[in-house]
C-alpha cells in the first residue's frame, strides 16, 4: 500500500478520535475510559499477532526496557492525559494540539538524535508555539479556566507522543511495526491496569448507552490497533518529521466533525491560532 495512503488514513482516524473521545468522555472518566481503551487494544493486538506468526515474537532482553518505555509514553501518559484532559476542552482544541506533533518530534529529534536545525526551523518552531499559546488561552488568560488546564494536559500528552515517535522508530526498524506496537501497548497496559481495574469496578456500567460502546469500541479498536499500527508503519519506512506533519490535517478534519455531531461554535482565537500554528509547522518543515 502507498505510504501516503497509509498516512491518509492514519489522520482520518486520528481525527474522528478527537471528536469521539469528547462524546464519551462526558459519560466514562478518564481512568475507566483508558483502562476498557487498553484492554480491547491489547487483547486485539495480541490476537492479531497470534493469527498471523502463530507464536509472540522474540524480544531481545536488552530491549524489554525500551518497549515498557515505548508503552508508558503511549498509555499512561499519552491516553489517559489525553482522555481527561479532553473532557475540559474542545475537540477541536485537542486535534490542534496534537498538529504541533512535527514541533515536538524536530526539537526531541535535536536533543535524543542529534539532528540538525536551521535558521527556519526555529521560526517555524516559534511561530507554532504562539498559534499553540493563543488557542490555549483562547477564552482569556486564566490558569483557572477549565479550558485552559484542558489544554495544558493535552499539550504533556501531546510531548509523549513525540517521544513515544522518536524512541519507537529504532524498535520499529527491528521488530516491526505490529511487533512493537503490541509489546508495547501489552507493557502499557499491565503499568496501568491496577489503576483502570480499581476505577472500572466501581464504575456504573449500565448506565451506558450502544452510542457509548461504539465510542469505546472505535477508541479501542480503531485508534489504539489501527490507529497506532498504520503510524508506526509509515514511521518505519520513512522520515519521523514526514510521519508526523500528517498530524496537520487532524484539526480541520476534527473540527468539521465537531461542527456536525458536538455543539461547537469556531471562536476567532481558534482560528488566529489555528493558522498561526499551522504556518509555524509548515515553515518548520520547509527548514
Amino acid at each position: 500500500m502507498n505510504i501516503y495512503v497509509v498516512l491518509l488514513l492514519q489522520m482520518f482516524v486520528a481525527g474522528g478520535t478527537h471528536v469521539v473521545a469528547k462524546a464519551v468522555t462526558n459519560h466514562i472518566d478518564a481512568t475507566t475510559l483508558t483502562f476498557l481503551r487498553a484492554v480491547i487494544s491489547a487483547s486485539g493486538l495480541v490476537l492479531i499477532t497470534l493469527a498471523r506468526r502463530r507464536r509472540l515474537p522474540a524480544i531481545d532482553r536488552s530491549d524489554y526496557g525500551k518497549l515498557l518505555v515505548l508503552g508508558i509514553l503511549a498509555l499512561p501518559l499519552n491516553q489517559f492525559l489525553y482522555m481527561y484532559g479532553i473532557h475540559f476542552t474542545t475537540a477541536a482544541n485537542g486535534a490542534l494540539l496534537y498538529a504541533t506533533t512535527p514541533v515536538f518530534v524536530l526539537v526531541l529529534s535535536y536533543f535524543l538524535l542529534k539532528e540538525r536545525v536551521t535558521g527556519k526551523k526555529v521560526a517555524g518552531i516559534t511561530l507554532a508555539f504562539a498559534g499553540v499559546v493563543i488557542v490555549i488561552f483562547e477564552r482569556g488568560i486564566d490558569l483557572s479556566s477549565q479550558y485552559t488546564y484542558g489544554n495544558l494536559i493535552i499539550l504533556t500528552a501531546v510531548l509523549a507522543w513525540g517521544l513515544f515517535t522518536i524512541l519507537g522508530k529504532p524498535m520499529i526498524v527491528k521488530y516491526g511495526a505490529l511487533t512493537t506496537t503490541t509489546v508495547a501497548m501489552g507493557f502499557g497496559t499491565l503499568v496501568f491496569l491496577p489503576f483502570g481495574v480499581v476505577s472500572a469496578v466501581s464504575f456504573p456500567f449500565a448506565s451506558l448507552n450502544w452510542s457509548d460502546w461504539l465510542g469505546v469500541a472505535y477508541l479501542g479498536l480503531g485508534t489504539s490497533i489501527i490507529g497506532y499500527f498504520l503510524w508506526y508503519y509509515a514511521l518505519g519506512r520513512i522520515e519521523a518529521s514526514k510521519v508526523a506533519v500528517f498530524t496537520n490535517g487532524q484539526p480541520i478534519f476534527a473540527t468539521i466533525l465537531a461542527l456536525i455531531f458536538l455543539d461547537y461554535t469556531l471562536t476567532g482565537s481558534f482560528v488566529v491560532g489555528g493558522v498561526v500554528a499551522i504556518g509555524g509547522v509548515y515553515l518548520t518543515q520547509r527548514g
